[in-house]
């Protein structure tokens, strides 16, 4: 033994053992020392020079391994650890030496296959018994540095360790077979923890990732409504047919029918329902087409924010905007959405619209019969639509039972009144109605009003979602149509005539008292000419302008190149190209066909359209107030060509027909302009939310320079130029109008109630240029007394069918229309004073041509014994309008220097008079120029109401 002191182990808690071999376990063993001479001894020059022997591996692992064997099984048999087994510290101190000599060997061999020396066979112990007890105190220190052991010095002890360790415990037989590929049960245990953890986390991380996105574009977007003034429907714009409405705006029954049809538990789920939603991601992910299953709150998030795409990224989506949408919105509002964004077929977003596809009624009319049907289409569309398919009316029946018999399921539906409904088969589908016939012309100007007027921009008209009232009287608009088809379209023939196919026509009409625009005429078809004819502002207005040079001089107390006040029987000379006098310039125009008229008054010039008086006229106004009179009558300050020259009288300006209705409309209503207006009022989603401007009023020219025009007027229809339009059966005033070249010919009107303008026009149907119409409708030439008189007539009379008629209240310039009372005591007041209210037509004499001569400057007289010339007259009548309602005045006829009584037929001109009476005559008279004088009538007549 070595005589370095060696370091002191701790002590190891004594355990009570059995004596081994029948010596006391007290008794310290002798055999390591026996057995450290019998190793030196073998270990031959090594050991006799004090150096460690090299043992035979197999030596070492023979001399280990039963030793350790051994201290196994004797722990075993004790069952106490063999650890707890070790020697007193003594016996270890002792075996110090040994396992210091036996450690180089033990490091030189530790890559040996210990399970050689580990797995030698139990009966090789018994040889070895000599060693037991050194062994076993070996081995017990071994163990114990086998347990806390770090350095590598003491590796070897450490595997001596762990092979009795090994070598003591008892192993798990192991899994084979098909059992090592089942999970056991706590690895299935794990994994559903596992996966209960990560559906919360990934419920919670996509709860907050998912936000409420902003409406797709296609939910937004709805169509514009656009509507009569009674309510019917003109037209739908946009490419969206929809029309949101509120809950309050569609019946209960159809509110039920939806709910019965797709989401019977709607009020009373949550917002989704995992299993259908499972299921239907588990089909579309397996190809087996399109699947629902969904809540009315999810179709409505797919419906208004996602998309229609079937996948599984929408599903994820639709999941959590449900929950969320459900959390920050009513039920009602989800239904109402819902509602509004369902697709039912024939282009119908919406409830409103698809009403009105199937149906033609509101959604606030639905019953349960037509609610159920149009419930049962949300869930096939194109499929249950039996006027598409017929071959599917079976399935549709089928589906609509079942949306009844939910109905009552739910208490919705009396069952009674259940048993006793048919199925309603809806109208076919209107193909391409949408902007065909009148429809277009009207939406595009209306939405032209409402853009210039600032009431709406385009950009909200693009979203659409607006119901637009109108001022269009629907019976008055196919009225217009009417007229234009059968005094002109029925009487072209483009296959024979070239000509006629540049026919065109447009028209307008306005209330005179409410500035409404109640019907417009803008072309045979909007798809075919696109153009509104009503509205353009290319083809001039002709003479249908002079009555504005009228009105200003009127106006203006305008006085001619010799100073003579300007009224209706102010001579002119009406010379073919006569010079105007009074402008810095040259300017003779031409009369139509060249005629000459020589002195005549402007009265009758405007009856015949006297180009060269009413040139003259204008300078005498001044073309620069003439403009100014038009533009405040309603003419637009920019309308193209209205320059103030002597040529402004002749209208090369190019107004369309619905600026000019404006301005008749204005002289109309005595001077006072209102501007026209078109819409009515403008809604969205049921509320008013468009503020209309105030329509305001101001004079644009007097009164008496209104009336005076009117007056003027009436003539035109009475005996010039506009007597086609006796035809109306009413009071009339207007004026003809031919454009240059006659490539456009007009007629402008009115009546008390109503004002309207008529052009016919022609067009190059491929080059859009401007065509002369000779030759059109067989005729030599088209002009204004011709077609377009003729629809006006028409179409006033229709539209005005249903409104009593009533003559104009005028208030004429002084000198216009002087009368004399009547100086008989026994003469009764005529009945046809029309001032404050008579009867019309009335009861009296008579109009003449004989008028405008007879009421020249003291040119003639009337006579009081049989000669000429005794008294001059001081002026014309008015050609059938009383100064005073309560005794009949003078409606036509006769001058006021005419006397009474006592004359038994003086002859003074080409037509001799019979002598005036008094009384119970009517007043007559015959002179076509008007040089004999006549009596004052007792309630005159119009030569157009002649009975």
């Amino acid at each position: 033994m070595s005589d370095e002191p060696q370091p002191q182990q701790p002590a190891q808690p004594q355990q009570p053992q059995e004596p081994a071999e029948g010596r006391d376990a007290e008794e310290p063993p002798a055999a390591p020392a026996a057995e450290g001479a019998a190793a030196a001894a073998e270990g031959g020059p090594d050991a006799a020079e004090g150096r460690p022997p090299t043992p035979d591996p197999g030596t070492a692992s023979a001399k280990s391994g039963p030793g350790v064997e051994e201290s196994g099984e004797a722990a075993i048999e004790s069952g106490t650890p063999t650890a707890d087994r070790g020697t007193d510290a003594p016996d270890r101190g002792t075996d110090a030496p040994a396992r210091e000599t036996d450690a180089p060997a033990r490091e030189t061999n530790r890559e040996t296959d210990a399970t050689t020396a580990r797995g030698t066979d139990a009966t090789e112990v018994i040889p070895r018994a000599v060693h037991g007890e050194a062994a076993a105190a070996e081995a017990g220190p071994r163990r114990a540095k086998s347990e806390t052991a770090t350095a590598k010095s003491e590796a070897a002890a450490a595997e001596s360790g762990t092979t009795v360790a090994e070598s003591g415990t008892a192993r798990r037989p192991g899994r084979t077979g098909l059992r090592r590929l089942l999970p056991t049960w706590r690895m299935v245990f794990g994994g559903f923890i596992l996966a209960v953890l990560l559906l919360i986390c990934g419920f919670l991380l996509g709860y907050s990732l998912v936000e409420i996105p902003p409406a797709n574009a296609l939910a937004l977007k709805q169509s514009n409504v656009y509507l009569y003034a009674d309510g019917t429907e003109i037209a739908r714009d946009g490419v969206v047919n929809r029309e949101n409405v509120g809950l309050a705006q569609i019946s209960k029954e159809a509110q039920h029918a939806v709910l019965a049809a797709e989401d019977r538990d709607f009020y009373t789920e949550s917002a989704v329902d995992p299993q259908a939603m499972l299921r239907a991601g588990w089909n579309t992910v397996t190809g087996k087409g399109r699947q629902s299953g969904s809540t009315i709150t999810q179709q409505y998030v797919k419906n208004y924010y996602l998309g229609q795409e079937q996948t599984v990224t929408r599903k994820v989506k639709e999941f959590f905007i449900a929950i969320k949408l459900d959390r920050t919105e009513t039920k009602d509002e989800i239904l109402r959405g819902y509602l509004n964004t369902s697709y039912f077929g024939r282009n119908a977003y919406g409830i409103q619209a698809a009403a009105q596809a199937y149906y033609g009624m509101k959604a606030a009319d639905l019953d349960p019969a037509r609610a159920a049907y149009l419930a049962a289409l949300v869930n096939a569309p194109s499929e249950y639509d039996v006027v598409a398919h017929p071959e599917n009316k079976g399935a549709a029946v089928a589906r609509w039972n079942y949306v009844l018999d939910g109905m009552v399921k739910q208490g919705w539906l009396a069952r009674s009144e259940r048993a006793g409904l048919t199925f309603p088969m809806p109208k076919e589908s209107s193909v391409s109605a949408g902007m065909s016939g009148q429809r277009g012309y009207l939406v595009r100007i209306i939405r032209d009003y409402l853009t210039s007027n600032k009431i709406l921009d385009d950009e909200q008209l693009a979203a659409g979602g607006y119901r637009i009232t109108t001022t269009l009287e629907k019976s008055k608009q196919d009225a217009f149509v009417k007229a234009v088809d059968d005094q002109l379209m029925a009487r072209l023939d483009p296959k024979n005539r070239k000509v006629d196919s540049y026919v065109r026509a447009g028209g307008a009409a306005i209330d005179p008292k409410t500035g409404k625009v109640v019907a417009m005429y803008n072309g045979i078809d909007y798809v075919k000419q696109y153009t509104p004819n009503a509205t353009r502002r290319d083809f001039q207005v002709g003479s249908t302008f002079k009555p504005f040079v009228f009105a200003s001089a009127v106006q203006n107390h305008s006085e001619t190149q010799d100073g003579r006040v300007i009224n209706p029987n102010t001579v002119y000379d009406g010379t073919n190209e006569r010079p105007v006098e009074g402008w810095n310039g040259s300017y003779a125009p031409e009369n139509e066909d060249g005629r000459s008229y020589g002195d005549i008054t402007a009265r009758e010039a405007t009856d015949k359209s006297v180009n060269s008086v009413y040139a003259q006229m204008a300078v005498d106004v001044g073309p620069d107030k003439v403009k100014e009179t038009a533009i405040a009558l309603g003419l637009p300050a920019t309308t193209p060509d209205l320059t103030a020259t002597p040529s402004i009288a002749l209208g090369p300006a190019t107004a369309s027909v619905l600026d000019m209705a404006q301005a008749y409309a204005t002289l109309a209503n005595h001077g006072e302009r209102g501007t026209y207006t078109m819409v009515q009022k403008v809604t969205k989603g049921g509320a008013e939310v468009v503020e209309l401007p105030q329509r305001t009023t101001s004079q644009a020219v007097s009164r008496e320079a209104a009336d005076t025009t009117t007056a003027v007027l009436q003539s035109v229809v009475q005996n010039g130029t506009g007597t086609p339009a006796q035809a109306v059966g009413r009071p009339a005033a207007g004026k003809t109008g031919t454009a240059e070249e006659d490539t456009a010919a007009w007629f402008a009107g009115y009546t008390p109630d109503l004002a309207t303008v008529v052009s016919v026009m022609g067009q190059d149907p491929v080059t859009a240029a401007h065509k002369p119409l000779y030759g059109a409708m067989g005729l030599p030439r088209i002009n204004g007394s011709g077609a377009p008189t003729e629809i006006w007539s028409q179409f006033t009379r229709d539209a005005l069918k249903d409104t009593p008629a009533t003559d104009f209240d005028l208030q004429l310039q002084n000198g216009a229309d002087e009368t004399l009372p009547p100086t008989d005591p026994w003469q009764t007041p005529g009945t046809g004073g029309q001032g404050d209210g008579g009867t019309w037509p009335p009861t009296g004499g008579q109009d003449t041509q004989g008028q405008d001569a007879g009421a020249t400057q003291g040119q003639t007289g009337t006579p009081t014994d049989g000669t000429t010339g005794a008294t001059p007259t001081t002026g014309g009548t008015t050609g059938g309008t009383p100064t005073d309602g309560t005794n009949g005045g003078t409606t036509g006829g006769g001058a006021t220097g005419g006397t009474t009584g006592d004359t038994t037929g003086g002859t003074t001109g080409p037509t001799p008079t019979t002598g005036g009476t008094t009384g119970d005559t009517t007043g007559t008279t015959d002179g076509t120029n008007g040089d004999g004088g006549t009596t004052t009538g007792t309630g005159g007549t119009p030569a157009a109401w002649q009975p």
